[in-house]
């Protein structure tokens, strides 16, 4: 039972931060297009929903990133030049 919660777990450490990302890039597309609506609407970029979108994109790909490099790094699946430095 202790393997499965486990397992849960590191899924969600997963699965949160690719919602944040999608969720990121979601909101700078609506955002980006907003200025190309209707003109009743007065069209603008809206810069706070862009910027929010930007940090939540570059947070959710760093993190799913930095887990894929250290998961590799650890099986030695990287480049020479990325493998840990070793004390001589």
């Amino acid at each position: 039972m202790k393997a499965a919660l486990s397992r849960f777990i590191a899924i969600m450490m997963l699965v949160i931060p690719g919602l944040a990302a999608t969720y990121g890039f979601l909101a700078m597309k609506d955002a980006f297009f907003a200025q190309f609506g209707p003109a009743e609407t007065d069209p603008h970029v809206q810069w706070g929903k862009l910027l929010l979108g930007l940090v939540l994109f570059a947070a959710g790909v760093a993190f799913i990133g930095g887990w894929i490099f250290y998961r590799d790094r650890k099986r030695n699946y990287v480049a020479p030049r990325f493998k840990a430095k070793r004390r001589k």
